[in-house]
């Protein structure tokens, strides 16, 4: 009888309890040699390759593209070829397979770099199951890389990336390294339309003109209706809305987005406090969110309490000497939250080209895992779309967020009379178990006289 081995989809991530199938680099019947890769899964942070565990033939596929499968569930089925290369009984992958029951850690930290593998104490090798963006074979860990399918040589987050825009790959011109397909070439292909999945190539839209002619016309689409087909009425959508009127299963970033908003919001005892800062005085030039990292850094400093960890199981405060401050950035597929590195040892320079490169790699989800964890306090700028004050949720195990509204000009009394001054509203909300209302305020009030300087 032939050897069959069924595999778990392994921890891909810090606890991920699942992760979302984005496109099998195999078909059912198809051989794979061990470590080939076997299928690119898109987890709240990454879009991470997972190699073949052994050399064989596949015999089943745990689903399609866009499914969800839950961490230690079984994600493919094969039929082991002993004259193939396989891994030592001693060798593993170092992944767990827990059931999607891990626990999350304590509190964010930075993931080995991948240059070298992860060492232990003793002969034994560390445990790296929890990096998301690269997965350990034996002792040697393997990065994210560009893989052929269907004739396209591209990474697993640039396919990622052409089946949100709409592009078909094998239609967009590679400028890329050895013709792989770039995130810059499927947005080029989106923007001029070159490349859209389901429209015909521009050498076979003339022979065809003549049979779409003869075709009979397409039925009306069924008027809409506020009734479920059951005959209850329904909520609608504006007409531009693109919904089907079922449920949609949240998946990847924005289904991990749920789950830590509502930890947050089970774990954290919030309180906010608002003010506006002046910034009449302030000179040309200045960028709003330089001036409002500044302003954190100066506050850190200040009042040191609010840069800081909390374990609320443990009761323990951890005060950062540092300041790493995670700056929400808003998408389509959900709230991202990078890490600004080093904040506090930053020219306004750097901080501007560091927030610049930061929302790129977002925006191509080509971000590395550990650049999505470990700061000590954040950072949401949501005035540049509209709102004034908010309350916005503390993740723990940080202790406060800064939020920034809508600036707008307001009366403001001055020696002899009243000037039409500028301000930026604040919002401070802080985990009031790690820090008193009294820090709370001095953080506050010393960003903004940091904000009110001219420059």
């Amino acid at each position: 009888m032939s050897d069959t081995k069924t595999f778990l989809l392994p921890d891909l991530g810090e606890g991920l309890p699942d992760a979302t199938i984005v496109e099998w680099a195999v078909k059912v019947g198809d051989t794979i040699r061990l470590d080939d890769t076997l299928v690119s899964m898109e987890t709240a942070k990454a879009v991470v390759e997972v190699p073949s565990p052994v050399s064989g033939k596949v015999l089943k596929l745990a689903g399609a593209a866009g499914d969800v499968i839950v961490t230690g569930t079984m994600l493919a089925e094969f039929e082991i070829d002993p004259n193939m290369p396989q891994r030592a009984d001693g060798q593993d992958t170092g992944h767990h397979h827990g059931g999607g029951h891990a626990a999350p850690a304590a509190a964010p930290a930075p993931a080995k770099t991948e240059e070298a593998p992860a060492k232990a104490e003793g002969n034994e090798r560390a445990d790296s199951g929890t990096v998301v963006g690269a997965m350990q074979s034996s002792d040697a860990v393997r990065s994210e890389q560009a893989v052929a399918v269907g004739g396209v040589k591209a990474m697993p987050a640039v396919r990622a990336l052409a089946r949100k825009l709409g592009v078909d790959l094998g239609r967009v011109r590679a400028t890329g390294a050895d013709g792989t397909v770039s995130s810059d070439d499927v947005k080029r292909a989106a923007a001029d339309g070159s490349a859209k999945i389901g429209s015909a190539p521009a050498a076979a839209v003339a022979p065809r003109a003549a049979a779409v002619a003869e075709a009979p016309a397409p039925a009306a689409a069924p008027a809409r209706s506020t009734l479920s087909q059951s005959g209850r009425p329904m909520r609608t959508q504006p007409p531009g809305a693109a919904v089907t009127g079922q449920p949609e299963q949240l998946k990847g970033v924005r289904r991990n987005m749920a789950r830590v908003m509502a930890d947050a919001h089970s774990k954290v005892v919030p309180t906010t406090l608002a003010d506006d800062a002046d910034i009449h005085a302030w000179l040309p030039g200045n960028d709003i969110t330089g001036r409002l990292v500044r302003a954190i850094v100066v506050a850190c400093k200040t009042v040191p309490a609010l840069n800081a960890w909390f374990d609320g199981d443990k009761l323990t405060r951890t005060l950062h000497p540092h300041v790493d401050i995670g700056i929400a950035v808003d998408t389509d597929d959900g709230l991202f939250v990078p890490a600004l590195r080093n904040a506090d040892v930053l020219d306004p320079r750097g901080v501007r080209e560091a927030i610049n490169r930061l929302r790129a790699q977002v925006e191509d989800r080509s971000i590395p895992a550990s650049e999505l964890s470990g700061y000590t306090i954040s950072l949401s700028n949501f005035g540049m779309f509209a709102g004034r004050y908010a309350t916005p949720v503390v993740v723990p195990p940080t202790v406060a967020i800064v939020a920034a509204g809508k600036g707008r000009h307001q009366m403001t009394p001055v020696m002899g009379g009243f000037e039409s001054h500028k301000v930026i509203p604040l919002s401070l909300t802080f985990d009031h178990r790690a820090c008193t209302g009294g820090e709370a305020a001095r953080f506050l009030k010393a960003m903004i006289d940091d904000l009110a300087r001219a420059n």
